[in-house]
């Protein structure tokens, strides 16, 4: 089994401090040891914060990020703290969740991903976001999200 390379990164076992906002957040990448098989990479992020433009109030997500990678894999430790950069920016639920992706896509250039953004209501509204670059290759298992619809006390 090939050893991933990891000299370029900048911040595994190392400590790090969270960026200010998500746009100084550093996103990094390794090589991926398997190009040519096409595989589900999936990332969930149970707890994301942002804060609301208008009212600075605190807005939360449950959001899963799935990928088929190319060359490069998404670094956990800095996709983390670039989640993390979201807790005091202020930005609408659409505008955080489509900038994740931008951001990981311009990053990696995956084959394929997909972001499910399911935040939880302010006001009693459910606003939910979802995106992908395409369609998923042929063959791939691409598991359900597994998020179930928010139904309040139903």
């Amino acid at each position: 089994m090939p050893k991933t390379d990891v000299s370029s990164l900048s911040m595994l076992g190392k400590e790090t401090e969270t960026a200010k906002s998500p746009e100084e957040a550093v996103l990094e990448k390794v090589p991926s040891n398997h190009v040519g098989t096409d595989y589900v990479v999936r990332f969930t992020a149970p707890e994301f914060t942002s804060l609301c433009p208008m009212t600075g109030q605190p807005d939360f997500a449950h959001i899963v990020i799935d990928y088929i990678p190319n060359e490069w894999l998404v670094e956990s430790k800095s996709l983390k703290l670039f989640l993390h950069s979201f807790r005091n920016h202020g930005a609408f639920h659409e505008d955080c969740s489509i900038y994740i992706a931008k951001r990981i896509v311009e990053l990696l250039n995956p084959k394929w991903l997909r972001i499910g953004a399911y935040w939880y209501p302010r006001g009693g509204i459910p606003i939910d976001v979802f995106w992908q670059t395409g369609k998923p290759p042929e063959g791939v298992w691409l598991p359900d999200q597994g998020v179930a619809t928010y139904r309040g006390r139903g």
